[in-house]
């Protein structure tokens, strides 16, 4: 396959569906978010601070899809089945490891304790999901030969062009198999169909540009871990993809209207990015202890 292409750096904002999700969830949020060294209230290390909460149900997502990511890359190096006391003993070690290094949401608002074995319990049953999934002896089976053309969690933010925007659409696993390009996500929490959907075009969209593969040689699927492993594949097509180039630059215009200078990527002021005022969206908001209009 192709080299990736690399981009000389800018300051212009780039389009995600996780940065355009938080923009239109709470544009609050999506100032302390992206734009922290520019409020004039709190202090940036207190809002990096909060940024960088995380909760049990997001350091199990981590910690599951490093260590997806870990055996993948294992995998290049050797196709020797995988030893399970070792993969669970790693991801233990992984586990205490994360839960170590980072501040919990539960307990720094709530002080709940944090326990590593109930994380860890968690974490071993949705990997034991995918080790036992029809996909991963699929992927032993068809996809370990060609090993040395896969792309893991690619260095960067998985940076691209899609209608001239800049774009960060960053795969977990893309991977070549006969004439095809095989694209799959994990996800640990809830589907969501929408989402999920937009995320994929977009990464067919990242390997349409950067290998210049077609539409129908990509085959994009979201592998959901947890309860139960179950695959969802989503169709890409010319016509998706125009469509999903149009939203991206829409998308792109939205949050280019709280600039007040779009190359150099500068906000509004704080108080031009109003509070969504949800009561259930306050009440797990990291920022929530420097947000006035929060009451949660």
């Amino acid at each position: 396959m192709n080299e990736i292409k690399k981009f000389p750096y800018t300051y212009i904002l780039g389009w995600s569906v996780s940065r355009y999700d938080r923009f239109s969830s709470c544009k609050r949020q999506y100032f302390y978010d992206y734009y922290a060294k520019y409020d004039k209230e709190n202090p940036l290390e207190k809002i990096v601070f909060l940024k960088g909460l995380t909760s049990k149900a997001l350091e199990t997502g981590n910690i599951v899809h490093d260590v997806i990511r870990d055996t993948l890359q294992r995998f290049q190096k050797s196709s020797k089945p995988i030893n399970k006391d070792k993969f669970f003993k790693y991801a233990f070690n992984t586990t205490e490891k994360y839960c170590g290094a980072k501040t919990f949401f539960e307990h720094y608002y709530n002080g709940d304790l944090i326990s590593v074995q109930d994380i860890y319990l968690k974490v071993k049953n949705i990997l034991e999901k995918f080790l036992n999934s029809p996909r991963f002896s699929w992927i032993e089976k068809n996809a370990v030969p060609q090993s040395s053309g896969w792309v893991i969690e690619p260095p960067g933010f998985g940076e691209t062009r899609i209608n001239n925007y800049k774009a960060f659409c960053k795969v977990d696993f893309l991977f070549p198999v006969g004439d095809k390009i095989y694209i799959m996500d994990w996800k640990t929490g809830k589907a969501d169909d929408i989402k999920h959907s937009k995320q994929l075009t977009g990464y067919s969209l990242w390997a349409n540009y950067h290998f210049e593969k077609k539409a129908s040689d990509i085959v994009p699927m979201v592998a959901y871990l947890y309860p139960e492993y179950k695959e969802r594949n989503i169709k890409i097509n010319d016509a998706s993809i125009f469509e999903f180039a149009n939203t991206v630059e829409s998308e792109t215009k939205d949050m280019y209207e709280y600039l007040i200078d779009i190359e150099k990527n500068i906000p509004k002021d704080k108080k031009e990015f109003p509070v969504a005022c949800n009561a259930f969206f306050c009440k797990y908001c990291n920022y929530k202890e420097i947000c006035r209009a929060s009451k949660f």
